[in-house]
């Protein structure tokens, strides 16, 4: 038994080597010829070179201007009250044109982290319009008590500031009613610029039902973030609207490429408040 054994094992070793070797003998010709380039596209996506920082290549040129997003936990029992105080301030400061800020839109979440208040502003001019408003608030006795006031309703609060994307249409007022999801992408480090060279294209698959409010990207906060704004008619529109891009050649490959530049995501679905000037 055992002098047949051996030749028995030897012969699935050869085969074995064999199948091992013409593998690799046709690998080896399979990235000599002229499909290299297709091979090695399966494994690699080739993007433009960094040449700049990538907030001068992917921000708008045309404009110069800065948005801040604010996220607010609120205690529970204070939401209503927090919402109105909130409005009133954001409607006086909206009223005097003496501050170079404005409200793009103020939310709840409704889907997400609950009692969180969501707001964007947008400041027209960039850092020196924001130091100005600062500085204005900051010797502003009834905006110093708001924020007093405001303070003794919060669990915490965060925020950071944006960039919007060259490519993403720039936020403006639209009637209601409408939902929001804001979905928020933390990306790896040094990818931003690959993430903008294919949201580029992809954007006119997520634009046929004016779906597509903006898209931002974090310069001082939390950094390689991004946050794209949707609106939507309901939950079941835009569980339609998400299914439709499936369906359009291209979007399949935005996906496929983008999702290995993701460390992390987080979707919220969020309320209009109402004095948002999106509703």
């Amino acid at each position: 038994m055992a002098a047949t054994s051996v030749p028995s094992v030897w012969s699935k070793g050869q085969k074995l080597f064999r199948c091992s070797v013409t593998l690799d003998q046709a690998s080896r010709r399979f990235s000599e010829n002229g499909d290299k380039g297709w091979f090695r596209s399966l494994f690699v996506r080739k993007v433009d070179a960094r040449k700049d920082a990538h907030s001068n290549l992917l921000s708008k040129k045309e404009t110069s201007n800065l948005y801040k997003i604010q996220f607010h936990n609120v205690k529970p029992e204070c939401l209503e009250a927090y919402n109105s105080l909130e409005a009133e301030v954001q409607n006086r400061l909206h009223q005097d044109q003496d501050y170079p800020c404005e409200v793009v839109g103020s939310w709840n979440t409704w889907y997400g982290e609950q009692d969180q208040a969501v707001h964007l502003w947008r400041y027209r001019g960039g850092y020196p319009a924001l130091t100005e408003c600062l500085m204005k608030l900051n010797n502003n006795k009834e905006y110093l008590e708001f924020r007093k006031e405001r303070a003794k309703m919060l669990v915490s609060r965060r925020n950071q500031l944006l960039l919007e994307f060259s490519f993403w249409n720039e936020p403006v007022p639209r009637p209601g009613p409408n939902i929001y999801e804001m979905r928020t992408y933390h990306l790896k480090p040094g990818t931003m610029i690959e993430w903008g060279n294919h949201w580029a294209r992809a954007i006119k698959y997520r634009q046929e039902n004016n779906e597509a409010v903006g898209g931002f990207f974090s310069q001082i906060g939390d950094l390689c973030v991004v946050h794209h704004l949707w609106a939507y008619g309901s939950l079941l529109s835009r569980e339609e609207t998400r299914n439709a891009a499936w369906q359009k050649e291209g979007w399949d490959a935005n996906v496929y490429y983008t999702v290995p530049l993701i460390r992390s995501m987080e979707s919220r679905i969020m309320i209009p408040t109402k004095s948002s000037p999106l509703q």
